[in-house]
């Protein structure tokens, strides 16, 4: 049976606005659908939470924090974030949809890329990290699942901080760590701790995997592996594939370093790295990333390298894997790419051959064949609950050592108060270039603190402080023409500040707001309410009599009829008739009940019959180009015909009552318009 046909949310409407088409994956924190976005008429991709983490409302909210960070995100090379919710038991987010595959599948049908085109995918993926520790963002889980690859050629990081609402719930719940084990950081697997520089150091890890076809640490479990990153050290990408530059091993030492101090402090850093001329980067201005053709392209998959760290099947002790029929007992199948669930702490020692070295020979062989036979059956839960209690102790000893220290809470604190409390415990600190708007911390706080709050840190790790440029904007109300009373209920979450001015509301009611109403402003910056101190003169001066008749109507009904209006006519023949010439009061006056407006009405009475020329000399265009249409009313029909022939116009004549005299035109006599316009003659 068809595996969509069953899904319950195939055909869903999630919050009347998404409709869930079908299904793409299911990852370890969700499933991720191909919808359509009904208002936008957009296709996007809808990431929908597993069931058991939507119903964890402290992983609801960091997951909300979450997305909207990455959504305030803006980066060419960032998977953007359209928007999240929760419609019943779904917590979902909204994302761009991105045809393609991801670098997984890459990887996976090519083994390894040659140094330039792996370093020309590292290039827009160091740049999208960096973006994003600009902006006091961790990703937290960067692998080769979370690298998109549109069809143009086009490189995506996906799912930036999201690990974070997964991994903050399951520590506070159950004293573990989240991760997956391939790309984790030592400080991770030691405490869970993460900064941008163990996003560096997954990057690093990212880098060696796509120079050399396999991840540097593997192991049977991903206990082990985790146990490899704190202890183990990360071999040379040339010891694999021998023609690799020096200088990318160095690039790949320098951002795997045990030490987080040793490593580049941010992606932007590493980024910086890559500006090496000695490295072989893509030409400039080169379409996309070389070398990634999609499948079916005609070109054969290469097989994964081979080398001293073959990733092969596990035979056990009597296998002949290694050299000389030797099985090395680092062989094994390797682990998945997924989120996996370690013990929180990890020993720092491990009793494991180092990395490169021959296995033993001879009668040492046989000793370690003695061994790894005895080692079985019940034995080896025997020695498992040993290794277990060693790991218990190991992270006791940690917890209760004080070679950490603890992030103390400071979201929300002001900057002072807040570098004073990390200076008193000894913690170094720095404030992230950038601020973010929030949803709890007000302008000039701390809005973020990475890592977070309560995380432990070593001794001469810097808590990088982003701080707030305001809560999160919301919209303002419109509260023009209501009373101040309601007005300020309706912006009590703003700092409102009132200013008086004329306006077209009646004196001591609302007048508006600066921002308009309708933009959305932060309620910790201050807003203008303004309070009308009486109805205002409008401007009125050009505009057609009846469009200026309509606006003082409207004010004689807010003064209950108790104004007047003056008319005085006026001859303008450069203005159509009817114009407003001026007026008095000027606009903005205050008018009290009582007030009397005057205004000058163009007229333009100078081309009557009863004039000596009674089609007026004035029949050449003005400066626009228009024609003045005479006043003709009682002149014969043939009369009137030729004069407006004369000047230009198309005559049509339409028989009323057949009189044979004008009884009215369209347009009339008076008005200014172009040469060749219809005027129709009703006789």
């Amino acid at each position: 049976m068809d595996a969509t046909a069953v899904d319950p949310l195939v055909g869903r409407v999630l919050d009347e606005r998404y409709r869930i088409e079908s299904k793409v994956a299911k990852g370890g924190m969700a499933t991720v659908y191909v919808g359509r976005d009904s208002k936008l008429d957009r296709i996007v991709a809808v990431k929908v939470m597993h069931a058991h983490l939507a119903q964890d409302d402290q992983f609801v909210r960091r997951f909300m924090g979450e997305a909207k960070a990455a959504a305030a995100l803006s980066h060419p090379n960032v998977v953007a974030v359209y928007d999240q919710g929760t419609d019943g038991a779904y917590t979902y987010l909204t994302m761009e949809y991105l045809p393609g595959r991801t670098l997984r599948d890459l990887l996976d049908e090519r083994g390894r890329l040659p140094a330039r085109d792996a370093l020309g995918i590292m290039a827009p993926v160091l740049s999208a990290l960096g973006a994003a520790h600009r902006a006091g963002l961790i990703h937290r889980d960067v692998k080769p699942e979370n690298v998109l690859l549109t069809r143009d050629g086009q490189v995506k990081v996906a799912d930036f901080g999201l690990a974070r609402a997964e991994t903050d719930s399951k520590q506070t719940k159950t004293g573990m760590i989240i991760g997956t084990v391939a790309y984790m950081a030592p400080e991770q697997v030691i405490d869970g701790r993460a900064d941008a520089r163990s996003d560096v150091y997954a990057a690093g890890i990212l880098l060696f995997e796509l120079l050399t076809g396999r991840q540097p640490h593997q192991g049977d479990t991903p206990l082990s592996v985790a146990y490899a990153h704190v202890n183990d050290p990360i071999p040379l990408p040339s010891q694999l594939v021998p023609d690799i530059p020096p200088r990318i091993d160095a690039l790949v030492m320098s951002a795997t370093a045990k030490d987080p101090a040793g490593r580049p402090m941010d992606a932007g850093h590493f980024y910086a790295l890559l500006a090496d001329p000695n490295l072989p980067l893509p030409a400039p201005g080169s379409a996309g990333v070389p070398g990634l053709a999609m499948r079916n392209s005609g070109e054969q998959p290469r097989p994964p390298a081979q080398g001293p760290y073959h990733s092969g099947p596990h035979t056990g002790p009597q296998g002949g894997g290694g050299p000389d029929g030797a099985t090395s007992v680092f062989q094994q199948t390797g682990t998945d790419n997924r989120t996996s669930v370690l013990p929180g702490g990890a020993p720092n020692h491990t009793a494991v051959l180092p990395r490169g070295e021959e296995p033993p020979r001879g009668e040492d062989v046989l000793l370690l064949d003695r061994i790894m036979h005895f080692v079985t059956g019940r034995f080896v839960l025997l020695t498992l609950g040993l290794i277990a209690s060693m790991v218990l102790g190991w992270a006791v000893w940690y917890q209760v050592s004080g070679k950490y220290d603890h992030v103390p809470e400071i979201i929300g604190v002001s900057q002072e108060d807040a570098t004073r409390t990390l200076s008193s415990d000894g913690i170094q600190y720095e404030i992230a270039d950038q601020r973010v708007f929030s949803d709890e911390a007000p302008k000039g706080t701390v809005a973020a603190v990475t890592p977070g709050e309560g995380a432990k840190i070593q001794p001469g790790v810097k808590v990088v402080l982003t701080l707030s440029k305001g809560l999160t904007p919301i919209e303002i109300p419109d509260v023009a023409g209501k009373s101040m009373d309601d007005a300020r209920e309706e912006l009590k979450a703003f700092k409102v500040n009132e200013e008086e001015r004329a306006s077209s509301e009646p004196e001591g009611m609302a007048a508006g707001t600066d921002p308009k109403a309708g933009t959305k402003h932060s309620p910790d910056e201050p807003i203008t309410l303004y309070v009308s101190s009486g109805l205002a003169m409008p401007d009125i001066v050009g505009k057609a009599k009846d469009d200026a008749y309509g606006q003082l109507d409207a004010i004689k009904a807010k003064l209950d009829g108790n104004f007047n209006v003056n008319e005085v006519e006026q001859n303008d023949p450069g203005k159509p008739d009817g114009t407003i010439l001026w007026q008095d009061p000027k606009a903005g006056t205050v008018l009290a009940p009582g007030s009397t407006v005057t205004i000058g009405v163009n007229k333009r009475d100078n081309c009557f019959l009863e004039q000596v020329n009674p089609f007026c000399n004035d029949d050449q265009p003005d400066a626009n180009g228009n024609v003045l249409i005479p006043h003709l009313l009682g002149k014969t029909v043939d009369e009137a015909k030729a004069e407006l022939e004369r000047r230009g116009f198309v005559v049509v004549v339409n028989a009323t009552v057949n009189s044979g005299r004008v009884l009215n035109m369209n347009p009339g006599g008076g008005n200014r318009v172009p040469k060749g316009t219809t005027i129709t003659i009703m006789h």
